[in-house]
């Protein structure tokens, strides 16, 4: 069985767009979807309805999907105090949202645990430990075991950094960030997704970037007007490795 997993969506419909044009092409049966839905990118009302009518897909809660569908004066305070550009987004993203887009990301669950051709796989998105929990390129295999601690599945895959990376455990486990499709935090400005091919409890995963027409997306970033949206279009044309 070949899945397709995607993460970090950020409301660009134009990388959602190029990454699901690639999904069929490698034809993949499956999606699992990580979550980070809506926030803080160009187009967030159609990217959630496109998720929403994906009724075949397997879809988790991001951090950021959560702090919207509870977006109140605690949200807004946290995220004014510690990434103001985005506390600006959020407040845009909830204007432009309808109850029943709020609904959709609060109902959907936090990790799921399930077995796909005799494979245990658990879907978080950031760690199994928490949703806002970052498992990043070149750390010590020490600390990976650690986040992952009391997790018995053979396959862990999660999101949330924008970083792809991957790392095998002493416990002969795989822990796999699949980048993210909608914003990504490497030099490199392509959707990230991937691929698994699953095999009778064997399965073998590789990252895919995929080209997609950012300077349209950085354009209607831009277009949004909120206080910090040229700098969120912007990073769609010229990411770095961390930002907010």
């Amino acid at each position: 069985m070949r899945v397709a997993v995607l993460s970090d969506l950020h409301a660009n419909a134009q990388a959602l767009e190029a990454v699901m044009s690639d999904v069929v092409s490698q034809k993949c049966e499956h999606v699992f979807c990580l979550g980070d839905i809506a926030l803080a990118g160009p187009q967030p009302k159609e990217v959630v309805e496109y998720v929403m009518e994906q009724d075949s897909w397997t879809i988790i809660q991001g951090n950021t999907d959560k702090m919207i569908a509870q977006y109140g004066t605690d949200v807004a305070e946290f995220l004014e105090a510690q990434y103001p550009v985005m506390a600006n987004a959020i407040a845009d993203d909830v204007t432009i949202l309808s109850d029943a887009h709020r609904a959709f990301l609060n109902n959907l669950p936090p990790m799921l645990e399930f077995e796909v051709e005799g494979c245990t796989v658990l879907l978080v998105h950031g760690s199994p430990r928490a949703n806002n929990e970052d498992i990043l390129p070149n750390m010590p295999l020490e600390t990976v075991e650690e986040i992952i601690s009391g997790v018995n599945d053979s396959l862990i895959l999660c999101g949330h950094t924008h970083i792809p990376c991957g790392y095998q455990t002493r416990t002969n486990q795989t822990v796999v960030n699949v980048g993210s499709v909608g914003r990504p935090m490497t030099t490199d400005p392509k959707a990230c997704y991937a691929v698994i091919d699953f095999n009778n409890g064997s399965f073998e995963i590789n990252h895919r970037f995929v080209d997609y027409n950012n300077i349209k997306a950085a354009k209607i970033m831009s277009e949004r007007g909120f206080i910090g949206a040229d700098r969120l279009a912007d990073l769609l044309l010229n990411p770095v490795e961390r930002h907010v």
